[in-house]
């Protein structure tokens, strides 16, 4: 390699290839097609980018005071910031056990991340239609 040259992506400086982390993802199968590993990554990061909107919520509801009772909103509160934080942790699994099939060749995961989603967002709007019905 040229001393001018930069050195290709996943490789060093000095041309030997640098070793991808988490090691128990990249550590054995073969590289999938870059098209598919993409997508698992930009579906990774929108399911980070759901997660920061439930934190968000959980945020303004706290920060503006409402709804009442105290109680609730606190419920509120604590279940969407727990939830967002879930939400990064289940993605980032979620990510590796794609990636680890894609590059095995074995079948991808079940979608257990949308029915957990699912459950929470249909809780949630219960409580909140307990709150609009109780301000009424």
């Amino acid at each position: 390699m040229p001393a001018s040259a930069s050195p290709a992506p996943g490789e060093s400086p000095r041309g030997q290839e640098r070793p991808r982390r988490p090691a128990w993802v990249y550590g054995e199968g073969q590289e999938p097609d870059p098209r598919y590993v993409l997508a698992n990554e930009r579906t990774f990061l929108a399911w980070v980018r759901t997660s920061l909107a439930l934190l968000a919520g959980g945020v303004a509801l706290s920060s503006l005071g409402v709804p009442e009772p105290t109680w609730l909103r606190l419920t509120l509160v604590v279940v969407l910031v727990l939830l967002g934080g879930l939400t990064t942790a289940v993605a980032l699994a979620r990510w590796a056990c794609v990636e680890r099939a894609m590059r095995t060749g074995r079948p991808l995961p079940a979608f257990g991340l949308g029915l957990l989603m699912t459950a929470a967002v249909v809780g949630v709007s219960l409580l909140l239609a307990v709150v609009v019905l109780l301000g009424a």
